[in-house]
């Protein structure tokens, strides 16, 4: 592996994390208490910590054994819930660091967001931005474990975005004034594959709008972007590393950061804070100009070779477009046929009685469950009198239910009579519904479904899950009943997961019926089964779900995970990368389902009869069910003609005799792709972004015509932005940019173009 393609990892080793967090069996170690001064919980900690490392060990991969694990992690953000601790809280973490150092891994060990970390080990940052943040010793490096490239999906709330403007400026902000070190989270997104999602309520998808995304594929403008900001960084390293900055201000919000070295090197980063507007600087005798809240970064401190925000036009107004690749995903269409859909109720009339027991009141779900369903069925039954007043043309009584969490279905008599959901924010929630009771004996079946297990929080194997009460019915003829303490009988589970219908192996188990007739009867608690082949190609697989409710996902047995099509509430006006960044910035998906589409590894795949199992727990229909690709359909790039670029900074810097190198924009297709048409071309003064390009005042007529020779029927081509290669200059003393819109469409080897730049 060459230079240029090395690769360094970090090992965590964390306490805390906002996928899963521990196994549930660990609550119930005798006298436990998490993160803390704790015996019990230490020792698994430590057997934990050591299982981890030793695995490590064994395959030489601790940088000392000439492997690419520089760094380690023990523990998780943890600072704040030591302070709250106190003097317990404070010795959990010494204890925990200096356990960690004796492991003998031959690297660093870091802490996040713990300022008290004992020596050696090393406290880091983890945030949005962490250009305020110091190490605690004037002698340890600058490190920033976690760079958040996004933010995690709660079902219900809306995706969040955050603009790549603003990540490159922030981690330029932090090199600027003298970090070591960045790590981005994610860099990588991905899948919460069965019902590993925690929080509660976190997503199966964990895309976290990362530079590559869930299922693998580049986004883009996020991933070059952030690639160019480091190539440039990576030019001003002899500076950087010979001496702390020299700060001096260019203005009221701006600033410049010089690092110089007794040998000569020079960079400079040039600063601009401002939310609002554009600056004209003045620095080395020379003027730049800054987008606002953008940096311009100088390997020799005189030629930019990158601006954050990317100022195209050169002229000082919004928007700042990065000058790389945009591509537009979408999900098309597999064409694979979901063959014979069949479907079987969950019947709730009759309870196996070996899984099954009785007793006085409620109790905590995961308490019961051990987390081996989702699901736990609350039973019991009301006597109602033949004289009650609502049998006889009154008001029916309500049934009020207290929830700890997380989702609750109400069955009077095996009728579904409602359901009622808590959110992240909100775990508790009250059932209030009208009840249709009868005469005589009512049974009544409340099935509480948890929505992941807790992760983050003080003591969170504390918390509970499920129906705790009270439970009551109000305006019977008695008044108030209370029924939290009479008998109640408890099933973990479901018959069809006891019946294992996941499974090839379980469906004959049940009588199946055809779907499209329990469709008619939308009955809720329905399993529903259809075998597929795997569509041809390599592009990664989804299902999509639109048409259904929510439930689980099983393909050959594995689990995809949880499926919630809840709809997105947020604030989806607009966007802006100006300004600090938050989660409630640049939300999208408002009004529609928070996940619609779930992951689907080609290699869970047969050829051919791989079988698909979804449980729905409130209705939907299973026809509407299919399996979609994720592809680049659309590739976009808008470069000036005086772009910077590192080819140029080599000539002025060095003085080389060598002509200008005009720049180039570049077009890229997923593999087995190729440029298929060029939707939209223009060498001028263009207007509009990605998916909406217009013709400007100032065109070139000949645009479409050099696209298409040189890049039609590529995976990829790069075309130099000059008046030389568009003929005649199309408006002279105009600063010009060239923007580009190409289709990118399945190919194959023996019909691709050799790629071509020109």
């Amino acid at each position: 592996m060459g230079k240029e393609e090395s690769f360094s990892l970090v090992l965590s080793i964390t306490q805390e994390a906002p996928l899963t967090g521990f196994p549930v069996w660990l609550k119930y170690v005798p006298g436990i208490s998490f993160r803390t001064d704790n015996e019990p919980f230490k020792r698994a900690m430590q057997g934990f910590t050591e299982k981890i490392v030793n695995l490590m060990k064994s395959e030489n991969l601790f940088e000392s054994q000439g492997g690419p694990i520089i760094l380690s992690q023990i523990e998780n953000e943890y600072g704040a819930q030591s302070k709250l601790l106190g003097a317990a809280g404070h010795n959990y973490m010494t204890w925990a660091a200096k356990m960690a150092v004796e492991m003998g891994t031959g690297v660093p060990w870091v802490m996040c967001k713990e300022e008290d970390a004992p020596d050696p080990v090393i406290n880091s940052c983890n945030g949005f931005y962490c250009d305020a943040f110091t190490p605690n010793q004037p002698y340890k490096p600058t490190i920033w474990t976690e760079a958040w490239s996004g933010w995690f999906t709660e079902f219900g709330g809306p995706i969040h975005q955050r603009p790549v403007q603003d990540l490159a400026f922030a981690a330029a902000r932090f090199i600027q004034k003298g970090g070591s070190f960045i790590n981005y989270y994610m860099y990588h997104g991905g899948t919460n594959f069965g019902r590993s999602a925690g929080g509660p309520f976190i997503t199966t998808s964990y895309d976290y709008d990362a530079p590559i995304d869930e299922y693998g594929l580049i986004r883009q403008p996020k991933y070059g972007h952030l690639k160019e900001l480091h190539r440039a960084i990576k030019m001003c390293e002899r500076a950087l590393v010979s001496a702390d900055p020299i700060v001096t201000s260019l203005g009221g919000f701006q600033q410049a950061h010089v690092y110089s070295s007794e040998s000569g090197d020079c960079a400079a980063f040039l600063s601009n804070y401002d939310t609002k507007s554009a600056a004209r600087v003045l620095f080395n005798n020379m003027h730049y100009n800054l987008p606002p809240w953008s940096i311009s970064v100088l390997p020799d401190c005189r030629n930019v070779v990158f601006n954050t925000a990317k100022l195209n036009d050169n002229l000082l107004v919004p928007p700042f477009q990065v000058g790389v690749q945009t591509s537009q995903m979408e999900m098309l269409p597999a064409n694979a046929e979901m063959f014979s859909w069949e479907s079987y109720f969950e019947d709730i009339s009759s309870l196996d009685d070996s899984s099954t027991f009785t007793t006085q009141g409620l109790l905590e779900q995961i308490n019961v469950t051990r987390d081996a369903s989702d699901y736990l069925w609350y039973i019991t039954s009301v006597d109602i009198g033949s004289s009650e007043s609502f049998l006889h043309g009154g008001e029916l009584p309500t049934l009020i239910v207290q929830s700890t969490g997380h989702a609750l279905h109400i069955f009077i008599n095996g009728q579904l009579s409602g359901s009622a959901f808590g959110t992240r924010e909100a775990r508790r929630f009250m059932y209030t519904g009208k009840v249709n009771l009868r005469a005589g004996r009512n049974k009544i079946a409340l099935l509480s479904v948890a929505v992941g297990l807790p992760n983050v929080g003080g003591h969170y194997e504390t918390w509970n899950t499920g129906i705790l009460g009270p439970v009551a019915l109000h305006g019977l003829d008695q008044g108030k009943w209370d029924l939290s303490w009479q008998k109640w009988t408890y099933q973990v589970g479901l018959r069809g997961e006891a019946m294992n219908l996941v499974s090839p192996n379980g469906i004959s188990s049940v009588e199946w019926m055809q779907s499209s007739l329990a469709v008619q009867r939308q009955q809720p608690l329905m399993w529903h089964k259809a075998y597929f082949n795997a569509p041809e190609g390599d592009e990664p697989l989804a299902l999509d779900m639109e048409g259904m409710g929510k439930g689980q996902i099983w393909i050959n047995g594995q689990s995809v995970g949880r499926y919630w099509t809840a709809y997105a509430k947020g604030d989806c006006n607009g966007c802006n990368y100006v300004g600090g960044y938050r989660p409630t910035k640049c939300q999208l998906g408002c009004g529609q389902p928070t996940q619609r589409w779930y992951h689907v590894p080609r290699s869970w795949l047969k050829p051919t009869q791989n079988f698909l199992v979804v449980f729905e727990e409130l209705g939907g229909n299973p026809s509407r069910i299919s399996l979609v690709k994720r592809s680049v359909t659309s590739v976009c790039a808008e470069v000036a003609e005086y772009h910077p670029t590192i080819k140029n900074w080599h000539i002025e810097s060095y003085g080389k005799p060598e002509e200008f190198h005009s720049p180039k924009v570049h077009l890229r297709c997923s593999p087995g792709h190729a440029i298929s048409s060029i939707k939209f071309a223009s060498f001028g003064t263009p207007l509009g972004t990605c998916g909406s390009y217009q013709q400007g005042p100032c065109h070139s007529p000949t645009s479409y015509d050099i696209l298409e020779k040189k890049c039609v029927g590529k995976q990829r081509c790069a075309v130099t932005i000059s008046n030389s290669n568009f003929g005649v200059d199309p408006c002279p003393n105009v600063l010009k940019r060239l923007s580009v819109e190409a289709i990118c469409s399945p190919t194959t080897s023996t019909t691709m173009q050799p790629n071509w730049r020109g």
